[in-house]
């Protein structure tokens, strides 16, 4: 008898904790919430859960974790913004912007960026949610996001972990939810981060002709390549102003150039990449030796390290060396997704840094936040990991064309406005390619009148900066605001 009532007891604890670690794919909590953005106090409900992915049987593959933040005081959702955030990775949780940039609560982090102690949040006084409603999403395994209990999970990789299985799933996924919301009549926005920039333009174009929505907006935070053609002496020129901007942050150009503000310094340098530095790599090793020394010799002024390093590299100077080289005297490395960061690796000889400084301080940050505000304020409860990153490799690259979808898109929707915000201290995804990218997006130039680029003096994640934090997201307000049709105005040309 005393073994039955232990068995008993036993199975009372352990099997609510073995269905919490197999989430719901379907449900959701919902909580009432207020913040203070602007010095106006706002209402709203936050809504966080998991809706379920389906194949084409209607088999419930996946549920995807989602919050979504929705303004309580408006009675009108036919003309008020809804947005649609993604990170990236691929294979990142949606946390980084859903934190530290436009949702409603801001994580503790001084104002460069750093981590505090003790872990937490505050307000977030910047969000955008005073003017757009924001869902949060994350895709399959990122956040608490997971393929169902039950289905083959080798099988399934295909059906999520790739450029164009990514896309389609989640415009299903996002037709579905802007279906429970009531969301048709709204304006739509996508924004995505880094790689999520690649998955938003894409998105453009599948939710256009695979569900017959259309949006108001794309935002680009950071943009990766999105597909677009620059490899050989274009890949190799376009890092120059980035090493430019680094090397004045960390004080490493001569004094005439050092004393220039960095909205003066970069238009030189630009200028010096596409009119000389490119067409001096084009030609390769029939460059006369005067020429390739002169080259090489401005190149060290903008970058802050020696003219012989770059001619050991014969003008195309990998980013890993960068961030090992420029600060090698002083024992420190820079950071690969913000070089304002500093690490210290084993030894000071090699070419490239032992790990990632920025990344490390970030996952310091933010991995506590966010645990704490999910369970805590949004009263989500589970015993599954928050994955931050989680395992989406080998992810199918092939076939990406996002940026010619985007393209697309705006062709065919007069109303579709694209936004490109880039740090200029970021070197994974740095700010002179990302103009290029939108140089490149459309070579008839007729779509450049809907076309915008924002740069801001930090890195990757240029909002966790206070002073960027306050610009970017009233750039965003800005965006928004711009690429609302008044009353009326049709979609035409």
């Amino acid at each position: 008898m005393k073994k039955l009532l232990l068995l008993l007891l036993l199975t009372a604890v352990i099997v609510p904790t073995m269905a919490q670690r197999a989430a719901n794919p379907d449900s959701a909590v919902t909580t009432k919430q207020q913040v203070t953005i602007k010095g106006k106090r706002i209402a709203y409900n936050a809504t966080t859960g998991m809706q379920p992915v389906w194949d084409e049987n209607g088999k419930t593959i996946a549920g995807l974790f989602y919050t979504y933040y929705e303004r309580s005081d408006i009675k009108d959702r036919a003309t008020r913004p809804l947005v649609i955030s993604f990170n990236g990775g691929p294979g990142s949780a949606s946390v980084w912007m859903h934190i530290a940039y436009t949702g409603p609560r801001l994580l503790n982090i001084d104002d460069e960026g750093y981590p505090v102690q003790p872990y937490g949040y505050r307000e977030n006084p910047e969000s955008i949610l005073d003017v757009a409603d924001i869902v949060y999403v994350n895709p399959v395994n990122t956040g608490y996001s997971r393929m169902a209990e039950g289905v083959d999970k080798d099988k399934m990789k295909e059906k999520f972990f790739g450029v164009n299985a990514d896309l389609k799933y989640l415009a299903e996924w996002i037709n579905t939810f802007v279906t429970r919301k009531g969301r048709w009549a709204s304006p739509k926005y996508l924004i995505g981060e880094s790689y999520g920039t690649t998955r938003v333009s894409g998105l453009a174009l599948e939710l256009q002709n695979s569900h017959w929505m259309y949006l108001n907006g794309v935002i680009l935070v950071s943009p990766t390549d999105l597909g677009i053609e620059r490899s050989g002496p274009v890949d190799a020129a376009l890092r120059l102003p980035y090493f430019a901007a680094t090397a004045w942050y960390h004080k490493k150009l001569p004094q005439d150039l050092q004393q220039k503000d960095l909205d003066v310094l970069l238009p030189e340098v630009e200028a010096f990449t596409t009119n000389q530095l490119i067409p001096a790599i084009v030609q390769g090793g029939f460059i006369e030796d005067t020429r390739k020394k002169e080259i090489a010799s401005k190149m060290a002024r903008y970058a802050g390290i020696t003219e012989q390093s770059i001619l050991n590299y014969n003008l195309d100077v990998p980013t890993n060396f960068f961030w090992k080289e420029l600060l090698r005297g002083e024992g420190y490395t820079v950071g690969r997704l913000d070089s304002r960061y500093k690490g210290i690796d084993r030894q000071d000889a090699g070419d490239r840094p032992d790990f990632n400084a920025e990344l490390t301080a970030w996952l310091h940050a933010f991995t506590p936040a966010i645990n704490m505000y999910l369970r805590d304020e949004l009263k989500y409860k589970t015993d599954l990991k928050y994955n931050m990153f989680g395992p989406v490799h080998p992810w199918n690259r092939s076939n990406d064309r996002t940026g010619e979808n985007l393209r697309q898109a705006m062709a065919q929707n007069p109303y579709l406005h694209v936004l490109f915000q880039a740090g200029y201290y970021d070197g994974a995804t740095d700010y002179f390619n990302s103009k290029y990218s939108m140089w490149q997006l459309d070579p008839s130039g007729k779509l450049k009148n809907r076309l915008d680029w924002k740069g801001y003096r930090s890195g990757h994640m240029m909002y966790l900066r206070k002073e960027d934090l306050v610009k970017s997201n009233d750039d965003l307000r800005e965006f928004i605001k711009k690429s609302l049709p008044k009353a009326g105005q049709p979609a035409k040309y």
